[in-house]
């Protein structure tokens, strides 16, 4: 885990935004001792290191609950090194990672393994997710007392869904005892045989599809045991304006239910596998078009419909969805680019990517930046019961400034994380992080 420096900071004239506080005004913040001094004018900035966010916005650092960091055993596609080194570039501070690793993280001795790579490489904090079932094979419960001891942060079997609807009502029933989430992906195996969502362009594109229901089913039952048992449930990268009326539904009956919303599904739709490159739901030009089959486009969930964008997003803006999270899944140009759609692995890198896509929902006048803020990193830290997400004095200064003006076109070169895969290559986007400080000290700077 990264350590707080002692050394200081002064980061002066920026817009300084925090939920936490509902502070939204042109200011400076101190930053001593790896924690927040104060926020105002005419500090001390005797010793300190200053840094001028003139026209720039000062948050708190954001927090991303959904990364698929690979480690251990899919170094080729991220390590540890790399993959927190674009998370800082991202803005992000905080990170928890997903089991879906080779061994899984089910046991505690994996989990001490991780531990000891998180202290050694990684430049943000990482909170490992263990498994729900052994092996990620559904089929038998963990121990879950001693992976929360050995650090877990929540419960997932990510990359499918748990199969035995016994063993996610004992991780639900774990999680009332453990107060951690249990973190579900949401997808019927029998039903999600295809490639991409199942409809319109499938069908034009002969690719074998998944339907939305595939998704919807699994939702409904998680919700429905979690309504069993009383256990706390968070649903992952919904992707359908149904899925979202179900989580809606349920936190009206008053069942312990969070949900989140990957950037990509808010503003991607199936039509990026036809070659579009239109943001959906934003007022940006369309970027160049791609070749129909982009690998780079296929993610799990798939990308749906234009209306399920646009259902997203009032799901997102009525407070459905308490928090957006990225599914940062890096893979190797061997497992994608270079493999035909239907044979391409499943996933995009997102965690470079989040602040510029979301940033023009902004612009579009869709969401505020407070709230664009709060759901990146304010929200996210209360989820998880950690003293984050805040600028508020005495606090752990996990900061970030970012320019939402620079304009800049994404390119391998331009991404810190190990594997490029994403279908915003060559695009230009608009906003970009300046500094990144964890616990006090600089974990990138631009």
């Amino acid at each position: 885990m990264v350590n707080a420096s002692t050394s200081g900071w002064l980061i002066r004239n920026g817009r300084v935004i925090d939920p936490s506080t509902g502070w939204d005004e042109i200011t400076d913040v101190l930053i001593e001792d790896g924690h927040i001094a104060a926020v105002g004018t005419s500090l001390d900035a005797s010793g300190a290191t200053v840094f001028d966010a003139s026209e720039m916005v000062v948050a708190p650092g954001m927090i991303d609950v959904h990364v698929h960091l690979r480690v251990p055993g899919g170094e080729h596609k991220e390590t540890m090194a790399t993959g927190t080194a674009a998370a800082a570039a991202g803005g992000f501070t905080t990170i928890c990672c997903m089991p879906n690793t080779t061994p899984p993280l089910d046991s505690p001795v994996i989990l001490r393994e991780l531990a000891a790579a998180i202290d050694a490489e990684a430049s943000v904090r990482v909170h490992p997710i263990a498994t729900i079932s052994a092996g990620r094979a559904g089929e038998e419960a963990v121990d879950y007392a001693a992976l929360a001891e050995a650090g877990a942060i929540g419960f997932s079997d990510d990359g499918s869904s748990c199969r035995n609807s016994a063993v996610m009502r004992s991780a639900l029933e774990a999680s009332i005892t453990l107060d951690l989430p249990v973190m579900v992906h949401c997808e019927d195996h029998y039903l999600a045989t295809g490639a991409m969502h199942e409809g319109e362009i499938s069908r034009k594109l002969c690719i074998p599809g998944i339907p939305a229901e595939a998704e919807e089913i699994s939702i409904a039952r998680d919700i429905l045991l979690a309504r069993l048992t009383g256990g706390s449930l968070h649903v992952l990268h919904v992707s359908t304006g149904y899925g979202a009326e179900l989580v809606r539904a349920a936190k009206a009956a008053g069942i312990r239910v969070t949900a989140e919303v990957m950037p990509h599904h808010l503003t991607m739709s199936d039509r990026w596998i036809d070659g579009d490159r239109t943001l959906h739901n934003t007022a940006e030009s369309p970027g160049k078009p791609g070749k129909p089959g982009d690998p780079d486009t296929k993610v799990n969930p798939p990308l749906r419909p234009v209306a399920d964008t646009e259902a997203l997003l009032v799901a997102l803006q009525n407070g459905t969805f308490d928090i957006i999270a990225t599914d940062h899944a890096p893979h190797a140009a061997s497992e994608k680019v270079e493999r035909p759609f239907e044979d391409a692995m499943f996933g995009l890198s997102g965690l470079e990517l989040a602040l510029p896509t979301m940033l023009a929902l902004v612009r579009a006048g869709h969401l505020s930046l407070m709230t664009m803020i709060d759901r990146l990193s304010t929200a996210p830290a209360r989820m998880l019961k950690k003293p984050l997400g805040t600028l508020s004095p005495g606090s752990i200064a996990d900061v970030f400034v970012f320019d939402p003006s620079e304009r800049w076109t994404i390119t391998p070169e331009s991404l810190k994380t190990k594997s490029h895969n994403t279908p915003l290559l060559g695009m230009e986007m608009q906003g970009r992080t300046r500094l990144t400080l964890v616990g006090g000290e600089e974990r990138f700077r631009a």
